[in-house]
């Protein structure tokens, strides 16, 4: 009671601010989002995107080296397939001597304390852009859960520390983990995208891969029979419950700042850790606004960071990574 209690004792100064705050930040929690285009000294800029690349393999393990510097101990891996490489059934996802399997190993080679989790998903595989097989105008759960493990397996082969199945279709996580058991790879982990709502914030993202669903009348035009409908909460700790049961080591939550409800959700209710995804969407709104000078870019980045680890957050994957680590590391 006032004036026994005075709140703002607690807030004097940035020494006492310090001492008592609840939520702490470092490049510790970061993860990097790295977009790996084929051929040498490539670096293509992403324009919905500002500041983010499309770096080829040489470039790419600068970048890495540059983040392992900064303090950044984890990337999250995606590719830019060529158009001939594509098909319905992804298989290119699974070459060994693919693209996404080339960057593994070189990263493991370079930097082998960084942990590497790539992306298990069809969509930058396949000719109609969805995260699997198209059958009759309708995505096939199951035959796409094979072409996702055999897509895993070869990931672990190459050195991954985790797998990352990003699709939501039901039961891969259980099979992915039946699979790596089965042939060895007991230490490999798997970093489910467990609660992903099909979500507008995902555009710039798909410009930096054209994986966009395609526009045809006998192809679903959207990602909403997979992804999660973002009116829904329980369903979001539901697939959290079912991936922890079938084996994953983390569950992640898509996209972050406008899910952070979820995030404290999903956090309450499993004993792993909880990986938030910033996505492009959202890392854009924050350049454009800053670009047109509505926002401080710095304040505004660090200030978001927070209330993503403040919701729950033990991993943040952040295109902010390496702004935000020079900011902290200071």
């Amino acid at each position: 009671m006032f004036p026994l209690q005075r709140n703002r004792r607690l807030r004097a100064n940035e020494s006492i601010r310090s001492l008592v705050r609840e939520t702490t930040l470092s490049p510790n929690d970061f993860m990097l989002p790295m977009f790996i285009a084929e051929g040498k000294d490539v670096k293509v800029a992403i324009p919905s995107m500002p500041g983010i690349y499309r770096h080829s393999l040489d470039n790419t393990i600068k970048e890495i080296k540059e983040a392992w510097n900064l303090g950044i101990k984890a990337v999250n891996i995606y590719v830019k397939v060529s158009d001939h490489l594509k098909d319905n059934k992804g298989v290119e996802a699974w070459n060994k001597d693919g693209l996404m399997q080339q960057t593994i190993r070189a990263i493991k080679d370079a930097v082998p304390e960084m942990i590497v989790m790539p992306d298990v998903a069809l969509d930058p595989y396949s000719i109609y852009g969805h995260d699997g097989i198209i059958e009759n105008g309708q995505l096939i759960n199951d035959a796409t859960v094979d072409a996702l493990t055999r897509m895993s397996l070869s990931h672990a082969e190459a050195g991954a520390d985790f797998v990352a199945p990003s699709d939501m279709m039901d039961g891969r996580v259980l099979a992915i983990r039946k699979a790596l058991e089965e042939n060895g790879h007991h230490n490999v982990g798997i970093m489910s995208y467990s609660a992903k709502y099909a979500s507008a914030f995902y555009g710039p993202f798909r410009d930096a891969l054209d994986s966009a669903p395609v526009d045809s009348q006998n192809i679903p035009k959207d990602k909403k029979t997979y992804q999660m409908d973002y009116a829904n909460r329980i369903e979001g700790i539901r697939e959290a419950l079912l991936d922890v049961e079938e084996g994953a080591d983390i569950v992640m939550v898509k996209p972050g700042m406008a899910y952070l409800d979820i995030v404290r959700e999903v956090k309450n209710a499993v004993h792993v850790p909880v990986a938030v995804y910033q996505v492009s969407g959202e890392y854009a709104m924050v350049k454009a606004a800053a670009e047109k000078g509505w926002l401080d870019h710095d304040k505004i980045m660090i200030e978001q960071l927070y209330c993503i680890k403040r919701a729950g957050a033990n991993i943040i994957s952040t295109y902010f990574a390496k702004e935000a680590a020079i900011i902290l590391n200071k």
